[in-house]
């Protein structure tokens, strides 16, 4: 009868140890996938539907307040932003795609190896791995929400926000740092 107490806690702190660190293995498998470029494992890792929806919805936003009230309130600003929303859902379907990131890290691949960015001073050595997740801040905001942010080279904050669902964690959004209104193209955390 002396062990039920023990045994209660136990299994109350195993549980406890399995709902905080869920969050940090999925951010480590994540990136992870990442570096290794295995997109097949990123589908463990994000919800993809909603990672684009939350995507689509931030962009289009960004257009609608970067267009301002006068070109809202005329019939052409109207169908230009309505051209605009299309366009920008259709890219962010086809890039927010296990395909699309492979494309992305293929796309970076080539850059470092252009760039002469590369894991040793050999000519022939591999491009160094990108690292979107190196040096991010980690932060729960509610038992099932957590959030990482890491920096652009810019220093604004780029956030991947993790859901829980059930005990799995999985990525739902990446929060892009468009608030800033330099004219200058924002180059993202992948290093």
């Amino acid at each position: 009868m002396k062990k039920l107490p023990w045994v209660l806690l136990a299994v109350l702190l195993l549980l406890g140890g399995i709902g905080v660190s869920g969050p940090y293995l999925t951010l480590r498998g994540l990136a992870k996938a990442i570096e290794t470029g295995d997109t097949a494992k990123l589908d463990r890792y994000v919800d993809f539907p909603m990672l684009r929806a939350n995507l689509r919805a931030q962009l289009n936003d960004y257009v609608v307040r970067r267009a301002g009230p006068e070109l809202q309130s005329n019939l052409l600003g109207a169908l230009l932003l309505g051209a605009s929303e299309k366009l920008t859902g259709t890219a962010v379907d086809a890039m927010v795609t296990p395909t699309g990131i492979d494309a992305l890290l293929e796309g970076h691949t080539l850059w470092k190896r252009a760039s002469n960015d590369l894991e040793s001073s050999d000519a022939y050595a591999a491009p160094r791995k990108p690292r979107p997740l190196q040096g991010a801040e980690h932060h729960f905001q509610s038992l099932s929400r957590f959030t990482a942010t890491a920096r652009t080279p810019q220093g604004a904050p780029l956030v991947f926000v993790l859901q829980r669902s059930g005990l799995r964690w999985k990525l739902v959004d990446i929060r892009l740092p468009l608030e800033d209104t330099q004219v200058a193209p924002m180059v993202l955390p992948i290093r």
